[in-house]
Formats: C-alpha cells, structure tokens, sequence
C-alpha cells in the first residue's frame, strides 16, 4: 500500500461533505483533481470506499472505518510538523475556533495578543451562523466555539467574555412603521432573540437575511427596521447612519461566551489559550469594550 498524506486529506474531506464538488471547494482543488487523487487511493483497497447511487456519492461501512484512520493519521502528520519546535521551547500547533458570525467583531480582539506572542501556532478562525458553529462543536472539528446562547443539546464548559446588547435600529430617530421588520436566518442567535421579543404578534410584511452585515446595510440603505447588536454598529451609530430607538423591553442581553465540549481532551495550545484568556481577558474588555457603556442606558 503506498498512499500520499494529499490523498488521505482528500478522502478524509470527501467523506466529511459526502460530496467531491464540496471537497474541492473546501480544498481549493478542482474536481477533477479531487477524483484523481480518490481514485488513486480508492485502487489501493479491493472494498469499495465509495459508491454512487443516481447522482450521488455515498460512503461505504468500510469506507467510513477508512476514513477515522485517515484522520488519526492527518492528525499524528501535523503533531510531527511541530516537534522541533517544541523541543526548542516554543509553543506549537493549531488552534480552532469557530465563531457565530457577530462574534467576528469580538474574537479577534482576544486573539491578537496571543498570537503575537506565539507566532509557532496557527490560527483558524471559521464565522458561521449559531446553528452551524455549534455542529461544528459536536463533531469535534473545532477546539472552541464563541457564541452568544448556550446549545442545550451538549454539555460543555464556558469561559464568559462580553455582554452582548441588541438594540431596536433604524436609518432615522423614529420608526416609519410602513417599514418593514427585517430579520435574521433561522438558526442565528440574532434571529432567535428577534422571536423571543416578538413572539407570536402578526408580521404582516418582512424581510428575511442571511448575515447581520446585510440587515445593517439594509437598514441604513432606509428598506426597514430590525434588532441588531450593538457591537457591530458602533462606526454607524458614530457617523449617525443609524439610530437606536429606545423601546420598552430593549436591549435583549446575552453574553459571549467561549465554550468547549466538556469530555474533550484538550491539546497544549488550547490550555495556554485558555490560561491566556482567563489573565488577560479583563484588560482585554477594559481597553477594547469602554465605549459599550455610552450606550448602557439608551
């Protein structure tokens, strides 16, 4: 048997998105390179890894069984990668966090420190709706994840950042109540505080988005109204293209949170990450999240 470590990460992510156009996406591979190399590797074994049923590609028992292996054995490859470094000292890795897609405007301000100060690690940092972050989770394809409500289908350690404010937005001080209401995809965050304030009252016209992006400019372009958070808009409540307007029951607080799965062992990177966090996190909000109290009380 001779396989290449490149064909073991192809098969690894084929299986993962049961799908060699989506493998060749995630991989930045055309399709026909992906088949190549599944190819290649598929004729190193007499049991079928794959099969094609229709149109679609389906992975085999044996298939399945392969491709845990291919994973370890990725895994051990990168864990090489690293061990000179270690014996030199340095830290040394990969960490993963996924992020609902508002948090992209908190993460990255407690991950710049540390990344500076360990230049040995690498950083994936993947923004994503609530729903899909918290997948991410329970595959455990990710090391931590940020959120902003607590899955309640697993069971996981949390580490608080900051308090996350959504405000009633609008393009003008007044609500032009001919507007209509604009809200977030189901399986935000966003969009499931939105359900909560509103409940069960008649929305006679609405508009539906895929990112907290798009709502805010489709606020400001004067299309409608919506709930949004108010770490995202700070520039635009500056400049005056938007305007909270105070409304009983608003803002809807959660809190940031960094979580992990509870029964994962975490690596070395991950524990100094947390260790990082945990000293520096307070100073971190002190100097970077001031300005959330100009609007405490809106």
């Amino acid at each position: 048997m001779n396989y290449t470590l490149n064909q073991l990460r192809v098969f690894a992510k084929v299986v993962e998105n049961e799908s060699v156009t989506k493998a060749s996406e995630v991989l930045h591979m055309t399709q026909p390179a992906v088949s190549i190399q599944l190819k290649k590797f598929q004729d190193q074994f007499e049991i079928p890894l794959t099969e094609i049923i229709g149109k679609r590609l389906y992975v085999t028992e044996f298939g399945r069984t392969i491709a845990e292996i291919a994973k370890n054995i990725l895994s051990e490859s990168e864990a090489l990668q690293y061990k000179t470094k270690e014996f030199k000292g340095l830290l040394t890795g990969t960490l993963r966090i996924a992020s609902a897609s508002t948090g992209k405007y908190v993460m990255p301000y407690f991950l710049s420190a540390f990344s500076t100060s360990n230049p040995n690690v690498n950083l994936i940092l993947d923004v994503s709706n609530k729903e899909h972050v918290v997948q991410g989770l329970k595959n455990n394809e990710i090391d931590f994840a940020l959120v902003s409500v607590l899955p309640t289908d697993v069971e996981v350690h949390e580490e608080l950042l900051v308090e996350n404010k959504l405000f009633l937005i609008s393009s003008r001080e007044k609500i032009d109540s001919s507007k209509p209401l604009i809200f977030r995809e189901k399986g935000s965050a966003t969009r499931m505080a939105m359900d909560t304030y509103y409940g069960e009252k008649s929305r006679q016209k609405s508009i539906e988005l895929t990112s907290n992006e798009a709502v805010k400019q489709a606020v400001i372009s004067g299309l409608g109204y919506s709930i949004l958070p108010l770490i995202g808009i700070k520039n635009e409540l500056s400049n005056g293209e938007l305007h909270i307007i105070p409304t009983k029951g608003l803002p809807v607080t959660t809190q940031w949170r960094l979580i992990w799965l509870k029964q994962k062992k975490l690596s070395p990177v991950s524990e100094a990450y947390l260790d990082f966090l945990r000293n520096h996190k307070d100073e971190i909000i002190r100097e970077k999240f001031d300005w959330y109290d100009t609007y405490e009380h809106v």
